[in-house]
């Protein structure tokens, strides 16, 4: 299996206990309100957008509080962490019951390990587990004895139900049903005897806050709960997780820090208070929670060019010692950029003086994008769509060294930039021009791009007049004398190669694509082009002699081969081979093309027809090589 080069290497989508974005100061800044409440109650929300960031704040402030900033005294007592996240269970099980679980379970392993205060810790759990067991009761009609299922048994009997009403009734699926009716009657009885009988839910809930807090003065310690992902959930899931973390809520020695996006967190407590049309109680629900809420700060164009420049340079082959180095100099210089200084290229080599040249090539890359990854609509300096979008173009630039075509990386990334935020009817406009010039060139943007050069004021009509396309033409590099089409070839899931005139078959368009981006490869094909209608095959080879008609050498040009290939599947097709060749200026022809037609049914005729041209002696000397009935 070939090996990935470190270059190819891409960037994990997930949450980094690295700071690259100078996040660590509001990080710590939460961790010292922890430390000032002294085992008073806490609770702190992490707002921000999907992808922002609010994952990696959380560990950092759980690496700040494992690890004090220098000059902060340590607290007296210890910290003791519980991670939540409530997305992985959603539809497995109840969040409410989970998150209880999860704490009490962490409480009696913290216990046995001190060796104290397992008494407490038990009968937290026992709690848990007969409120557990009180939740399903009282949430249906059946009864235990019926077979009541247990939340993380709903998807298994659901599954199975819709098996009956499909028609798939059959002894094994009423066997399964019944079994699994059993097994969540077993849980739920599990759950019930496990807990102190003849309590009713109110007394229970005061009583299991009562336990915690005893639980936590004797082992001494603060219970810092870390809930993540609660955007990402369903709005019941997101509903019964705050519900749940409202047991625990403002109880002495504990810490609640819980990110989530407040506007989803809105849109759950709008729909589970649906017909209320009043939004001040749903904004006060989430706000009754939070005591401290903390916004994860939006990235400017200083931080998003330190940021790609920091994930090109941890991608380097340098030495992980020298990247973190790096590292920590280029966040604090992102805490002075108030002062006016800055994190470009220039900053970035001085703080080494061995970069290899193609790193040195992508800091280039990162001081021309930062402003509008910064700005743009699609992007707006999110670091996930960030991370995302280089990965992207990661994959592409790997497609074209795979498969031999050539690709400008700032060109690629240019359109890349446009397919992302740009009007998708323009997007569909710039790929139907290069599509239908003969160079696979977006001459559209000739005059655009000239103006924005000149630092003349632009006049743009639908759907181009967005001020996202007045920035992107003044990027460079200018596109509209490059040949895209392999550009094209590599983001072909987004990007149409044909007009659509053309109205070609979906496999057509396939191969058309293939052969206009790597022709030397069409004998590969000539199976599947043989199954084309022949209108498609008729729209291929006018394609590909648009194509042809910009080679200034005809010796084995590449696009040869599809034009070949095509021409030996439609005895049409090879006559218009035939007479293209023929009207190919003489100069342009050379000795190799003639070994490759002597196979051709029609090559007998381009022969002669070149030995009464004006083509190069060498050409003619071939030609008689081959035939020897050519003797002029």
């Amino acid at each position: 299996m070939r090996k990935m080069s470190r270059e190819g290497v891409m960037w994990v989508d997930n949450e980094t206990g690295t700071d690259f974005l100078n996040f660590s100061g509001v990080a710590d800044t939460v961790a010292e309100i922890v430390y000032q409440a002294d085992g008073r109650p806490i609770s702190i929300g992490v707002s921000g957008a999907w992808g922002a960031g609010k994952s990696s704040m959380i560990k950092l402030i759980q690496a700040s509080l494992k690890d004090p900033p220098q000059g902060e005294e340590k607290p007296a007592k210890d910290f003791v962490f519980v991670e939540f996240n409530a997305w992985l269970y959603q539809g497995y099980d109840d969040a409410r019951a989970a998150l209880m679980d999860v704490i009490a379970t962490r409480l009696e392993t913290e216990a046995k390990k001190r060796a104290k205060g397992l008494d407490k810790a038990s009968e937290l759990l026992s709690r848990v587990n007969w409120l557990r067991a009180a939740k399903l009761a009282g949430s249906t009609a059946l009864s235990f004895a019926t077979g009541v299922p247990a939340p993380g048994l709903l998807g298994e009997i659901i599954g199975l139900v819709d098996r009956v009403r499909s028609g798939q009734v059959d002894q094994d699926a009423i066997e399964a049903l019944h079994d699994t009716a059993e097994k969540a009657k077993d849980e739920a009885g599990k759950l019930w005897n496990s807990a102190p009988a003849k309590k009713s839910p109110p007394k229970e809930i005061q009583a299991l806050r009562d336990n915690f807090e005893a639980i936590l003065e004797e082992l001494g310690v603060t219970l810092v709960v870390l809930i993540d992902d609660l955007d990402r959930c369903l709005p019941e899931t997101t509903i019964s997780t705050l519900e749940a973390i409202r047991l625990f809520l403002f109880l002495r020695n504990t810490a609640f820090v819980i990110a989530a996006d407040n506007e989803m967190i809105k849109h759950a407590v709008r729909k589970h208070f649906s017909g209320v049309p009043d939004d001040v109680l749903v904004t006060s629900y989430f706000d009754k929670l939070i005591q401290v809420p903390i916004r994860v700060p939006p990235l400017g164009t200083q931080e998003v060019r330190a940021y790609m420049m920091m994930l090109f340079l941890e991608n380097s082959k340098l030495p992980k010692e020298v990247v973190e180095e790096i590292r920590v100099k280029v966040r604090g210089q992102l805490r002075t950029t108030w002062q006016g200084n800055r994190v470009d290229r220039a900053f970035m080599q001085t703080l080494y003086d061995d970069y290899p040249t193609d790193l040195i090539g992508k800091f280039d890359t990162a001081e021309r994008l930062a402003a509008v990854m910064t700005s743009a609509s699609g992007i707006q300096g999110n670091p996930r769509l960030i991370k995302r979008f280089l990965n992207a173009l990661s994959i592409r630039m790997s497609i074209s060294r795979a498969q031999g075509v050539g690709v400008d990386e700032a060109g690629l990334l240019k359109l890349m930039l446009f397919e992302r935020s740009g009007n998708p009817k323009a997007y569909e406009e710039l790929m139907k021009a290069v599509a239908s010039h003969k160079d696979g060139k977006p001459v559209l943007l000739g005059e655009w791009e000239a103006d924005v050069k000149l630092g003349k004021a632009l006049t743009l009509q639908q759907p181009w007049d967005l001020p996202f396309v007045k920035e992107w033409l003044a990027l460079p590099p200018a596109l509209a004398d490059k040949d895209l089409r392999g550009a094209i070839y590599v983001s072909r899931e987004h990007a149409p190669i044909i007009t659509d005139e053309d109205r070609l078959s979906s496999e057509a368009a396939e191969l058309l694509t293939a052969l206009l981006a790597t022709p030397d490869m069409a004998g590969q094909l000539k199976d599947r082009l043989a199954l084309i209608a022949p209108a498609d095959i008729n729209v291929v080879m006018d394609r590909l002699l648009d194509k042809a008609g910009a080679e200034q050498e005809w010796g084995v040009p590449d696009i040869l081969e599809a034009l070949l290939v095509v021409g030996r599947l439609d005895a049409q097709q090879g006559l218009r081979l035939a007479a293209f060749l023929k009207a190919r200026p003489p100069a342009q022809i050379q000795a190799g093309i003639v070994p490759k037609l002597t196979d051709e049914v029609w090559a007998k005729s381009v022969y002669e027809f070149w030995m009464t041209a004006e083509v190069s002696g060498p050409v003619k000397a071939a030609i008689r090589k081959f035939d020897g009935n050519l003797t002029k």
